[in-house]
């Protein structure tokens, strides 16, 4: 699943508060477990390495739709939700943003001790990653954070991220061992970010004479670099615009959630008794788990999953929210026993809502559905960054 890709990701101040880290966590973790027990590790990895995917993923989980902060966010919440549990799911998440980043070599080799692996070999391509993206593609970005994804079979991939002083914006820049035949000739699987013009790339196919006879330095185009790229191109503004996203897979996903009929066929998909609203962010969640890529190029509609931290497209609803988790961790808690049927109907409502997509063609009415949200978003205890802390009463 080799998706290379470019979009601007504007650069957002501040801290993911407590309350969504703590949830981003749980979700975060829940998902990819699941997509890791229905389709395995290797699955896992190539959707991670996909720049769409993981922005969409970042979405569904609350965080701000196009920020840089969602890598941040995304690897802390996966590294803190998978880690005690890595050897059970055969996944293991090495290093981080900053300071953390430099312990991936100690981690890798302490993995690599217990799987049988060759931990220098590892660690090798960990530094070759960074030093590719740091500085054979001088492009103007400084890597700041630095993912290192890695299997019990031993595949690996990396997720890592650069800043742009004078541009305030970020790239991503997504590995995949699958992909990479040579680090030396176009190993990326993915980057993101956005154009800078003319800029070095030493592992460009073309930039060969300049790596065997350090004659001259190759300077090429980003187009040219990324020829088979896709663009992904996330505004600086911070609201969702209806033009940000599919509207009739959106409007599917809103017609099994508030559709009658509809609405009951899809909760005995799922073998439970849900709200709508729930309903609604369960089926863009069992997207991301199910869904095939083609069906990412437009994050922005995962973010009506959960909303944002920022109130964009709406505050997150956390009673939704920890609703959808509560469905989701206990559909896989059952399939641990031997029970898949709850965890199986998320790949039946994924099926279901894209034949409602393709047989009914429904349109969703962007302009009502944010006023739709915004109206429920108080009995939906939703919150968002910039909400005061309530004050306890003394007395």
């Amino acid at each position: 699943m080799k998706r290379s890709g470019v979009a601007d990701l504007p650069l957002h101040g501040g801290r993911v508060p407590q309350w969504l880290a703590e949830r981003m966590t749980r979700l975060g973790s829940a998902i990819a477990e699941a997509i890791i027990r229905d389709h395995g590790p290797s699955t896992f990895l190539s959707r991670l390495s996909d720049p769409f995917w993981f922005q969409a993923f970042g979405s569904v989980m609350g965080m701000d739709w196009h920020s840089s902060g969602i890598t941040t966010s995304v690897m802390g919440a996966l590294k803190r939700g998978l880690g005690p549990r890595a050897g059970e799911l055969g996944v293991y998440i090495c290093g981080g943003r900053g300071r953390v980043s430099r312990n991936t070599p100690q981690e890798l080799r302490a993995i690599a001790d217990r799987r049988g692996f060759d931990g220098d070999n590892l660690v090798r391509v960990s530094r070759l990653t960074a030093r590719i993206d740091n500085n054979a593609v001088a492009d103007g970005f400084q890597i700041y954070l630095h993912s290192f994804i890695l299997t019990a079979k031993g595949e690996w991939a990396v997720v890592q991220q650069g800043l742009n002083d004078h541009t305030g914006m970020a790239r991503r820049y997504h590995w995949h061992s699958t992909n990479v035949r040579d680090f030396v000739t176009e190993p990326h699987s993915g980057i993101v970010g956005e154009h800078q013009g003319i800029i070095m790339n030493l592992v460009d196919a073309q930039a060969k004479p300049a790596q065997t006879a350090l004659l001259q330095i190759s300077r090429e185009n980003p187009d040219a670099t990324l020829k088979e790229a896709r663009h992904l191109r996330l505004p600086a503004r911070h609201e969702v615009r209806a033009r940000d996203l599919d509207l009739k897979r959106l409007g599917a996903v809103l017609a099994v959630a508030y559709e009658c009929n509809l609405h009951d066929f899809a909760e005995l998909l799922l073998l439970q008794k849900l709200g709508p609203r729930t309903l609604q962010s369960l089926a863009l969640i069992a997207e991301v788990i199910h869904g095939a890529p083609s069906r990412f190029i437009d994050p922005a509609r995962f973010s009506f999953a959960h909303g944002g931290k920022d109130r964009h497209p709406f505050p997150v609803p956390l009673k939704t929210y920890d609703e959808s988790l509560n469905c989701l961790r206990t559909s896989l808690d059952q399939a641990k026993l031997g029970d898949r049927d709850k965890l199986d109907g998320f790949r039946r409502l994924d099926g279901f809502v894209r034949a409602v997509e393709t047989q009914l063609e429904p349109q969703a009415d962007f302009d009502a559905l944010i006023r739709h949200e915004q109206a429920i978003s108080p009995c939906l205890d939703g919150r968002s960054v910039f909400d005061r802390p309530k004050q306890l009463s003394l007395f």
